[in-house]
């Protein structure tokens, strides 16, 4: 039962990833981003603003905290997916977000002071190559050529932020209730995208399009980061990260069935190679000697 709690915020996510893709063309960027967000953040209200309200005092002075972390895990992260959408598949999307934790452990390793082990050095060079493959269609000259299409890069700063995000998270250890902290989050990441909605084009709300906004707002933005935190609290950080590992496979498989994305050799040895790279950085902990030592 434990591990059900991952294995469901895995395939939320993975879904949500098709669904960003088929938003595309139905819905403008800006709109569901704001939608989504809104959405959430009214059906938490009932639930939260009593408990935010009461533990004021200690959220006052993390609002700066609490704001930079809703930029980078909240607004950018998936804005940028969205707007991506149209300039790339889901399966490179998915295999590009599966490098998050690898950037993460990067960070740490620069900003907190974890040591460099031999598993991250060799992991990040493994993941690279993977995601360098995805990225030229299997055909890495051609980047040199005509550089990164412009979704997957999109794809990769955004991967970036959350993994600036959760590093932050880590490094400042912020003395919340965590649906509290999400809830201010959500609620700044609301006006952090108000102003991006308002100059949009609009589409507006139709039937084609509500449906991938209240699945990008309940189960994506609710249920899935309370299950998360289950599976930390129930697994632990590390065994709970392990199943990260599962999101390309599963974006992949959900995109070929629901979107009739083409699966190609590229994407197959592609995403190998960075679940290889990934796995070895999370096991492989062996610190590298300095010469010092």
């Amino acid at each position: 039962m434990q591990y059900a709690f991952p294995l469901i915020t895995i395939l939320i996510w993975a879904v949500n990833t098709a669904v960003t893709k088929a938003s595309s063309g139905v819905i403008f960027p800006a709109e569901i981003g704001f939608y989504r967000w809104a959405m959430a953040g009214l059906l938490f209200t009932p639930f939260m603003l009593r408990p935010v309200w009461a533990n004021r005092a200690a959220i006052k002075p993390l609002l700066g905290k609490i704001f930079i972390l809703a930029v980078l895990g909240t607004a950018l992260y998936q804005s940028l997916a969205y707007f991506a959408a149209g300039l790339t598949t889901a399966t490179n999307m998915g295999i590009i977000q599966s490098m998050v934790p690898m950037m993460a452990l990067g960070l740490s390793i620069a900003c907190l002071g974890n040591r460099l082990t031999s598993g991250a050095l060799v992991g990040a060079i493994i993941s690279f190559a993977g995601v360098v493959v995805v990225v030229s269609a299997g055909n890495p000259g051609d980047l040199i050529e005509h550089g990164v299409n412009r979704g997957d890069a999109m794809v990769l700063v955004a991967a970036a932020s959350y993994a600036i995000y959760s590093t932050l998270l880590k490094k400042w250890q912020l003395c919340l209730p965590p649906l509290q902290l999400l809830y201010v989050q959500i609620l700044l990441a609301i006006i952090v995208l108000l102003p991006p909605f308002i100059l949009s084009a609009k589409t507006g709300l139709n039937a084609s399009n509500i449906p991938m906004v209240l699945y990008a707002a309940i189960p994506t933005s609710m249920l899935a980061p309370w299950l998360w935190m289950k599976a930390i609290m129930r697994l632990g950080p590390s065994r709970t990260t392990l199943f990260f590992n599962l999101m390309p496979i599963a974006t992949a498989l959900i995109a070929a069935a629901t979107l009739g994305e083409q699966l190609a050799l590229y994407h197959l040895f592609g995403g190998a190679l960075t679940l290889c790279g990934v796995i070895l950085a999370e096991r492989w902990t062996t610190p590298l000697r300095s010469k010092a030592d």
